[in-house]
This record gives C-alpha cells, sequence and structure tokens, in this order.
C-alpha cells in the first residue's frame, strides 16, 4: 500500500525520530486501516534498530512471550533465540540489557503492535512496560517506544488515559483514520486507479475508505466491477469481512453487533432511551454506555445531540459505510440461497434499482459527515462554525407539520446555514415544489427553535445544482463533489 496519503503522520514520525529525547507513541485506529504499515514503512527505512513484535490473538501468555523472545533474537542476537522466561518482567530485563548492549549512538525503535492482544489478563504486562518506561527508557534520548492496537478503546483507556504509572508517559498520539476522498483518490491513482471523482465515490460509499480495501481494487475495473468483485462472491473479501471485523476489536462481539445494527435501522440515528428500549437487558445501563463509547472510538458510529434538543440527550447514528453497506446490501443475503447462486453483473442490476438510489443518497450523507472540514472551506464559513442536524417530529394527532435537516452550521456571524444533501447523476434541480418544501422547511424550523438568526441555504450536491429562478431566490451556497475532493 502506498505511503503517500500520510502526509501529516510521516511529518510526526519524523519529528519523532529526529527527536532529541525518549518518545512514547501510541498509535490506534480501526482494523485495516494501515497502522502497522505505516509504521514499518518509515522506520524500516531509518538507520536504527528496529524491534517489532506483534501480539496474538487469543494466544496464551506463554506464547505472546515466546514471539516476543523469537523477535528479540532476530534483530539483537543475528537469529539466536534466547532462553525463553518465564514472564513479562524477565523478558523485559533481558530486553532491556540487549538494549544496553546497542551502541549508544545507534537510536532504537520499539513497535510493540496489537498491544491488547498481547496484553493478555494477568499477565502483568502493563505494569512490566510502566515500570522499564519509568525506570529505563525515559532517561534514554534514543528510545523511540510505540504502542499500537486496532481496539482504539484499548489503547485511550489504558494507554493514553492511563490513571496508573503510565500517567501522562505517552508523548505522542495518532488516530490513524481511514482515507478522505481526497487521499482515496491519490491512493488510488498510485495503484494505477485513475478513476472520475463520482465513480471514486461510489467505492468510497462501500470502503469508507479503509486503505486496506482499496488497495484489493483491481487497475482497469470501474466502479461496479469493483464493487461487485470485493463484495458479491461468497469467497470475496467485503462479504465475509464484517464478523470478523468485530470479533477481531470486542470481546462478545454479537453484542457489539447487535447495537450497530439496532442504529443502522434509524437512518437519521436513535436517541439513547430508544435505543436502549429495542436492546436487550444485558446492552443496557454502564455495560451499554461503554459498548457504545467502544463503537465511537472504533468509529463506528458518531454520538450528538441534535441542534436545540438538549433536552431530549444523546443521539446515535452508524457512519462507517463498510458497515452500512454490509447490513443493507449483503448481510439479507446471506439468510437466503442467493448467497451461493450470485451471478456477474448482480451489483450492477442492482444500480439500475430505486433502491441502490435510496441507499447511495443515505451513504453520501455519511460521507459528507466525514468532511465537514471540506463542506466548510467550500461554504466559505469559519472554522468555528458548529456543524449538527436538527429535526421536529410533531406529537401523533397534531396538525403541526415536521421537518428534517440534514445538516447545519450555527456560524458565529448571527447566522445559520441550513444544508440540503442530494445525491444525483445529475445537476440537482429545484422545482416549484421543492421550492416550496424547502421554504417550509425553514419556517418550521424558525418556529420551533425560536431562532432569531438569519438563515441560508446551500445545497450540496454530487454533480452541482441546475441554475433556476428558484436556486437563485432560495440558495445562498453550493457544494461539489470537487469540493469534497479538495485537501483542507
Amino acid at each position: 500500500m502506498a505511503i503517500a496519503s500520510r502526509q501529516a503522520e510521516i511529518k510526526q514520525l519524523n519529528k519523532i525520530f529526529s527527536s532529541k529525547k525518549p518518545e512514547f507513541l501510541a498509535i490506534f485506529g480501526r482494523r485495516r486501516v494501515g497502522k502497522t504499515y505505516l509504521i514499518r514503512s518509515f522506520f524500516e527505512k531509518k538507520r536504527c534498530i528496529f524491534f517489532s513484535v506483534t501480539g496474538a490473538k487469543d494466544g496464551a501468555m506463554k506464547d505472546q512471550i515466546y514471539n516476543f523472545t523469537q523477535r528479540m533474537g532476530e534483530v539483537f542476537l543475528g537469529g539466536v533465540t534466547p532462553q525463553v522466561r518465564a514472564n513479562w518482567n524477565e523478558t523485559f530485563q533481558l530486553l532491556n540489557e540487549l538494549i544496553e548492549r546497542v551502541p549508544k549512538q545507534s537510536k532504537v525503535v520499539m513497535f510493540l503492535d496489537e498491544l491488547p492482544w498481547m496484553a493478555t489478563r494477568k499477565s502483568k504486562l502493563l505494569n512490566t512496560i510502566d515500570y522499564y518506561w519509568n525506570q529505563y527508557w525515559s532517561r534514554e534520548n534514543r528510545i523511540k517506544l510505540i504502542v499500537c492496537g486496532s481496539s482504539a478503546s484499548w489503547i485511550i483507556n489504558k494507554i493514553i488515559n492511563n490513571k496508573g504509572g503510565l500517567y501522562n508517559r505517552v508523548t505522542e498520539t495518532i488516530h490513524l483514520k481511514p482515507f478522505t476522498l481526497s487521499e482515496t483518490e491519490q491512493y488510488l491513482a498510485s495503484n494505477n486507479n485513475k478513476l472520475a471523482r463520482k465513480q471514486a465515490t461510489e467505492l468510497y460509499m462501500v470502503t469508507g475508505g479503509v486503505p486496506f480495501y482499496l488497495s484489493k481494487v483491481q487497475s482497469g475495473y470501474s466502479s461496479t466491477q469493483a464493487i461487485e468483485a470485493l463484495s458479491f462472491d461468497s469467497k470475496a473479501l467485503l462479504f465475509n469481512e464484517f464478523d470478523s471485523l468485530f470479533e477481531s476489536l470486542f470481546e462478545n462481539a454479537d453484542a457489539y453487533i447487535e447495537i450497530v445494527k439496532t442504529i443502522a435501522k434509524h437512518r437519521d440515528g436513535i436517541g439513547q432511551e430508544e435505543l436502549f428500549k429495542a436492546l436487550n437487558r444485558t446492552a443496557k445501563g454502564k455495560t451499554g454506555i461503554k459498548r457504545l463509547k467502544d463503537l465511537e472510538d472504533a468509529g463506528f458510529i458518531i454520538s450528538f445531540i441534535p441542534h436545540f434538543h438538549q433536552k431530549r440527550g444523546v443521539y446515535y447514528r452508524v457512519i462507517d459505510e463498510y458497515t452500512l453497506f454490509y447490513l443493507y446490501w449483503v448481510a439479507p443475503l446471506k439468510s437466503t440461497k442467493m448467497a451461493h447462486a450470485l451471478k456477474k453483473g448482480y451489483w450492477k442490476t442492482l444500480t439500475q434499482t430505486p433502491k441502490w438510489f435510496s441507499w447511495a443518497g443515505y451513504a453520501f450523507e455519511t460521507i459528507c459527515y466525514q468532511h465537514l472540514s471540506e463542506i466548510r472551506e467550500a461554504l466559505g464559513l469559519s472554522p468555528t462554525a458548529i456543524p449538527n442536524t436538527w429535526r421536529f417530529s410533531p406529537t401523533k394527532n397534531s396538525k403541526a407539520l415536521g421537518a428534517q435537516i440534514d445538516l447545519l452550521f450555527d456560524r458565529d456571524d448571527d447566522s445559520i446555514t441550513l444544508c440540503e444533501i442530494k445525491f444525483s447523476s445529475k445537476k440537482f434541480e429545484i422545482n416549484k415544489e421543492y421550492a416550496s418544501k424547502l421554504q417550509q422547511k425553514v419556517n418550521v424550523f424558525r418556529k420551533i427553535t425560536g431562532t432569531q438568526k438569519q438563515i441560508f441555504i446551500a445545497i450540496i450536491s454530487a454533480n452541482g445544482l441546475k441554475l433556476n429562478k428558484y436556486s437563485e431566490e432560495l440558495v445562498s451556497g453550493v457544494v461539489t463533489l470537487d469540493d469534497l475532493f479538495k485537501e483542507v
């Protein structure tokens, strides 16, 4: 995978490597996002002793220590494996002795990959890292310690926000996120996949900019062909990825999957109270709150309070594009015999259906929520403009009109920009009927919120906006795909 799209992270790694003091880096991000590749690709090219070892999922402590010891032999002893120690403290004592043998002018980079898997229960690995960092390595300017894990919550809680001996010891953090649209375009081009932006966007709706998924796109394929090859075959990567993805990140993965599936049923999000009512009893209370936090840390969902809705509490929405795609298109196939009878051209046929256009609109909304900085920039708004959503659902027998705002920016110049998000194959056109609905939406928003701020309307449309008297009268700003692909 190309490293070209990680310029900010490479700059940070250069700073760490060049530093004249010891550094402790914690890097986290979802599975398949390229954490290991980034660290190895960067440091393996540097003049240093690079000791890297990866935790084994579900491996016993003795197996983790054996793997660790074998790597010490490969890096420090020319391939000769030393005697395996009984516990982590003795193992790290040996590691420290081997580091002390390294010439003082040589930098030593230690990369503990998938540390959550390595730190098995009762192993006391974290206590050992705590001791050796504080006692030895934090005094050695040539030491660079890097810990990594796909379980974002584990790295955040156990390392970055550690309340014990590792408290405030981390000097740098990297939250490695999926590629943006711009980075996706660069990455695809580096692999000789020069797709038009509409097709790159359709691919993003499925892969969510996850580098590993994008690396499997065959050169010369259209987005439709690529999605079919990746997803609609019983042996295809994205056909079988979902369960293994959750199982690799969470204990009791089924409980997390149940939460995600429940949230995904609600396109505009679901309130916490309503969510807990829909879940089984074991998923509520503190356990439920923790799992929601875990899912948010891992990038599967977002929590938000709709604008002017503070009293109604927190809402949740699924924002991981692959998850939405899988639940909408792939999961239903697995409950039927269709999963074993898929034929070439299946996805192309689906893209001509109303169901596809409905899903594409939903997926495009999610992409917009991942590119708020680009939208803000395109609309010329201040960096302090606060993005949010808004909705009003009247009571059952009320005659009041409801309204839903896909996205809004509450600005610091006594104004609010309301955004309509549209994914269409051609320029979006505002006709008389739609103009009336827009005006009605603004009126409901003003009435229910009681805001006295100036209201502006912006259209986020994949292919722009067709100019006519209604657009000129109502719309103050337009955001297109080209805007979403710009680097900010």
